[in-house]
C-alpha cells in the first residue's frame, strides 16, 4: 500500500515533467527533424524569453498576483533602449541598463498601487499594459528602431561554445532566481505572503514591501528579454511583446505553481516554457496553421488553470 502511495504521490508530484518527456518522444517520432541539433536549438532559443519573463512572473503569482502588463513593458523598454544601440552611439551596457531601469520603474507602479492602493492586480496591470503600449506607439510615432551595433546583435544571436547567448542567459535567470525562492529569507516571504497575507503581516513581514519588490522583479527581466527579443530579430518594433503576459502564466500554471498563492517552483515553470515551446516547435514542424494553434494553446491554459483549481479544491477538503 505504502508502495502504491508512493508511485502516486510521484506521478502527482512530477507529473508535467512525465508530460514532457512523452510529449518529446512522441515529436521524435512523428518528426525526422525534430531530434536534429539545429531545431532543438532554435527551439531553445525561442522558450528562452518566455522562460525569462515566465521566472519573474513565477513570484508574482507565488504572492497571489498577477501581471498583465509585462509584454508591453518588454515592447517599451526595447524600443526605448535600442535608440542607444545604434553604431557609433554607446556603450553595449547602455541600452541594456535603460531597458531594465525602464522596465523595473514601471512595474515598480505596478508594484505600488497594487500594495499599497488595495487595488486588484488584475485591474492595475492591464491600466499599465494599456498606457506602455499607446506610449510604444507614441515614442517612434508607430515605426521599428533598427540599424544596431554588432556586439547589440550578439546578445540574441551569438554563440558561445555552441551554445546560443539567449540559452545561456535563461540558464543564468533560472539557477540564480531559483537558489533565491529556494534558500533566502526573500523566498520564504515571498511563500509565506502567498499562502496567507495577514498571517504573513501578523508575524512582522513586510508584506507591501515584498509584493513591490516582485513585480520590480518581473519588470527588470522583461527589460532584459526585450533586449534579447529586439537582438535576436535585430529590430525593436511597436507590436513585440503581443500576448507574452498569456504564454508566461501559461507556462507558470503548467508548472504547477497555484493562481491561489503560496505554491510553486522555478523549476516547475521552466518545465511550463518547455512543453509551450514543444508544442509550438512540434505544430509548426507538423505545418500545423497558426490560428489553430492559438486555439490549442488557449485550451491548454484552461485545462491548466481548470487543474489548478481542482487540486485547491482537493487539498482544502
Amino acid at each position: 500500500m505504502t508502495e502504491k502511495y508512493g508511485l502516486v504521490g510521484f506521478l502527482k508530484k512530477y507529473r508535467m515533467f512525465l508530460i514532457f518527456v512523452l510529449m518529446f518522444v512522441a515529436m521524435t517520432i512523428i518528426s525526422d527533424v525534430f531530434l536534429t541539433r539545429i531545431n532543438l536549438l532554435n527551439m531553445l532559443r525561442q522558450i528562452s524569453i518566455n522562460g525569462i519573463i515566465a521566472v519573474g512572473m513565477t513570484f508574482v503569482i507565488i504572492t497571489g498576483g498577477i501581471d498583465l502588463s509585462v509584454g508591453a513593458i518588454l515592447a517599451l523598454a526595447s524600443i526605448i533602449a535600442c535608440d542607444f544601440a545604434h553604431p557609433d552611439s554607446y556603450p553595449l551596457i547602455v541600452p541594456i541598463l535603460i531597458a531594465v531601469l525602464i522596465g523595473g520603474f514601471i512595474s515598480l507602479m505596478n508594484g505600488v498601487i497594487v500594495a499599497k492602493g488595495n487595488v486588484p492586480a488584475f485591474i492595475v496591470t492591464m491600466g499599465i499594459m494599456t498606457i506602455c503600449r499607446g506610449l510604444t506607439l507614441l515614442y517612434n510615432r508607430g515605426t521599428a528602431v533598427l540599424n544596431f551595433t554588432k556586439e547589440f546583435g550578439k546578445i540574441g544571436g551569438g554563440v558561445v561554445l555552441g551554445i546560443p547567448v539567449p540559452i545561456i542567459i535563461l540558464a543564468v535567470v533560472v539557477v540564480f532566481f531559483a537558489f533565491v525562492l529556494n534558500n533566502t529569507r526573500f523566498g520564504r516571504y515571498v511563500y509565506a505572503i502567498g499562502g496567507n497575507k495577514l498571517s504573513a503581516r501578523a508575524s512582522g513581514i513586510n508584506t507591501d514591501r515584498i509584493t513591490i519588490s516582485v513585480y520590480v522583479l518581473v519588470g527588470v527581466l522583461c527589460g532584459i528579454a526585450g533586449i534579447v527579443l529586439s537582438s535576436r530579430v535585430m529590430a525593436a518594433t511597436v507590436i513585440a511583446g503581443t500576448g507574452y503576459e498569456l504564454n508566461a502564466i501559461a507556462a507558470v500554471v503548467i508548472g504547477g505553481t497555484s493562481l491561489s498563492g503560496g505554491l510553486g517552483t522555478i523549476g516547475g515553470t521552466v518545465v511550463g516554457a518547455l512543453i509551450i515551446g514543444l508544442l509550438k516547435n512540434g505544430l509548426d514542424l507538423m505545418n500545423v496553421s497558426s490560428y489553430f494553434q492559438e486555439v490549442i494553446q488557449g485550451a491548454i491554459i484552461i485545462g491548466a488553470v481548470f487543474i489548478d483549481q481542482y487540486t485547491n479544491s482537493k487539498r482544502k477538503q
